[in-house]
């Protein structure tokens, strides 16, 4: 039976990486997760123990297509809340996380063949998604000097359909100011190209706030999820706001595709909405160990990064190192038991020279995770 030319998407690498890492772990050994983006905390108690009441009382039934009104309206409360905004409840629709809402906004922004820029590096299943509704993923090959995010210039004579901007980033952790954003936002705009701000790592922040495009233009479809800030990625729960008059698109597209995000996993995201104090104490976690990484990282030989504005990432320049991020992640984790991501998930051209930290976890895991790098580093001859 043959396959379409659009299931042709490449693996996702970091996914390979935890595969690795968790039959390492099944033949005895004690591995660091450094590898995936993922919050090392459960979801806040506040939320377990909303659902547990909510499941000897409901049937856990679908919901409508734009999730729970309730959950619609906490989350506009949150853009007040956040961003000082007065958001129309009726503009927020819940989606099966980040991920279905990447294909809800894709399928009903673009036709076919569109070109849609995304930053490199940059999340990888942007672009595998992009491929798979075949869509045309064009790379805008990001400066160290710009910290990796794209600019107007990058823009020039790329032809787009749309523009994909993530602040804080993935994998590098750095994020647009407002003059940026609104740069970015207004030269999308003078080409007829629409917007997408990937905002899931919002909450999570160190020296500034992160700046929302609804700070900026209604124009503008806005990703969030409950994945990250929130502490719960396998929840599978998140959210978009979209113009008004693009609703009813995306409420028909939602009702075909999904039918409804998962009702238990709304309920349990409405609850984790109030539990600041919990999520708060996770964000001191976050801190602690961004100071480790900052510090511990060069120490142990990888001294070219760029400190993160947000999210739990470092990406870490190796090219002193290696040609092949891939051979090197593997050679981390076979010696050093400790779990890395190859930069090539995130730039297909020149990720081969670099690596992504990830920082989710425990800081006793941060700590040991460190030292097992200067060990792995100094036994190599690089320090």
């Amino acid at each position: 039976m043959r396959n379409s030319t659009r299931s042709g998407v490449d693996p996702f690498i970091v996914m390979d990486v935890m595969e690795a890492a968790r039959r390492a772990e099944e033949a005895g050994r004690h591995i660091i997760h450094m590898e995936v983006g993922q919050p090392g905390t459960p979801a806040p108690q506040g939320a377990r123990d909303a659902l547990a009441r909510a499941m000897a009382e409901e049937a856990m039934g679908y919901t409508v297509a734009l999730g729970l009104p309730a959950l619609r309206r906490r989350i506009a409360q949150l853009y007040g809340d956040w961003y000082d905004l007065d958001l129309d409840p009726e503009r927020v629709v819940i989606t099966p996380g980040s991920s279905g809402a990447f294909i809800l906004a894709f399928t009903a922004l673009f036709d076919a063949g569109d070109r849609v820029g995304i930053g490199a590096p940059g999340y990888p299943s942007y672009r595998q998604i992009l491929r798979a509704l075949d869509l045309r993923p064009v790379d805008i090959e990001t400066a160290a000097d710009n910290r990796l995010q794209p600019v107007p210039g990058d823009l020039e004579g790329q032809d787009l359909a749309g523009l994909l901007v993530a602040s804080p980033a993935n994998p590098t952790g750095t994020m647009l100011n407002r003059a940026a954003m609104t740069a970015l936002m207004e030269a999308a705009q003078a080409q007829g190209a629409s917007f997408i701000s990937d905002e899931i790592y919002h909450g999570i922040e160190y020296e500034a706030k992160a700046v929302s495009a609804l700070e900026i233009s209604d124009e503008a479809y806005v990703i969030n999820s409950f994945s990250k800030y929130f502490s719960m990625t396998g929840w599978r729960v998140g959210w978009m706001v979209v113009p008004k008059d693009h609703v009813r698109v995306i409420e028909r597209l939602a009702q075909n595709l999904f039918i409804c995000p998962p009702h238990a996993s709304q309920v349990a995201a409405l609850a984790a909405m109030d539990c600041t104090e919990e999520l708060e104490a996770n964000m001191a976690v976050y801190r602690r160990n961004r100071a480790l990484m900052l510090e511990g990282l060069p120490k142990a030989g990888f001294d070219r990064i760029a400190p993160p504005d947000g999210a739990f990432y470092v990406y870490a320049d190796v090219s002193h190192l290696t040609g092949d991020s891939r051979a090197l992640a593997a050679e981390i984790l076979e010696t050093a038991g400790v779990a890395v991501t190859p930069g090539l998930d995130f730039d297909p051209v020149r990720g081969g020279s670099t690596v992504r930290f990830s920082y989710a976890r425990a800081t006793a895991d941060i700590e040991e995770g460190l030292a097992r790098l200067r060990r792995f580093m100094q036994d190599r001859g690089a320090l």
